[in-house]
């Protein structure tokens, strides 16, 4: 299982070596354009995991009114170096920091896959209690249940580890949160080993 304490202390080690292996033109971001594009007029949107502001942040900085969330501190930094007018928190996506029905879209780029299973569900109820009613969500999982960890993940020499719910229980975990499943997608991810296919879904907050 993960320890999120371990993988906060990787992604701060890291965090040079994962910014410039995660390409902010990465496959799925014509996934993320389309999804933006949706949005209202100048949306309110919380990437939770933000990482070091792209693909999500950097994309939207123009357009809407992001906000970033991570529990890095160096993946912060390096946030506030590519999209330095956003608001950035360090903070826990189990526990977010923010009103609810403050956020019109919620993106989770490769986050919830790091954190400890038992806490996907809290994680979702979170993002549903942040969305205003309509309210969208976008996110990474993986295809099957799996958790693990590589010693020595992009050859950084620091360990990574992950908590994956799969698909199929994520799906019904945004149908216990509150969501409708409106679609799902399947994308190489550059980062993982032999051409991995990681599903995206999108859902919408039920009004």
């Amino acid at each position: 299982m993960s320890d999120r304490d371990a993988v906060r202390r990787a992604y701060d080690e890291m965090a040079e070596t994962y910014a410039a292996e995660r390409s902010a033109e990465g496959r799925g971001t014509e996934i993320l354009t389309e999804f933006l594009d949706a949005l209202p007029e100048r949306p309110r949107l919380l990437d939770a995991g933000c990482g070091q502001g792209t693909p999500v942040l950097a994309r939207i900085a123009e357009s809407g009114d992001p906000v970033g969330l991570d529990f890095s501190r160096e993946q912060l930094r390096l946030a506030r170096g590519n999209v330095p007018d956003a608001p950035l928190v360090r903070g826990d996506m189990t526990a977010l920091p923010f009103e609810s029905d403050a956020f019109d879209a919620v993106t989770a780029f490769h986050s919830l896959i790091h954190v400890p299973s038992g806490d996907h569900e809290a994680v979702l109820a979170e993002f549903a209690r942040v969305l205003r009613p309509g309210g969208r969500v976008l996110l990474t999982e993986g295809v099957e249940e799996w958790s693990g960890q590589n010693p020595d993940w992009l050859d950084s020499g620091v360990e990574m580890r992950w908590d994956i719910a799969g698909a199929e229980a994520t799906k019904s975990q945004l149908a216990d949160a509150g969501f409708a499943v409106e679609d799902e997608w399947l994308v190489v991810d550059e980062l993982a080993d032999d051409e991995v296919r990681k599903p995206f879904l999108e859902a919408r907050l039920e009004e």
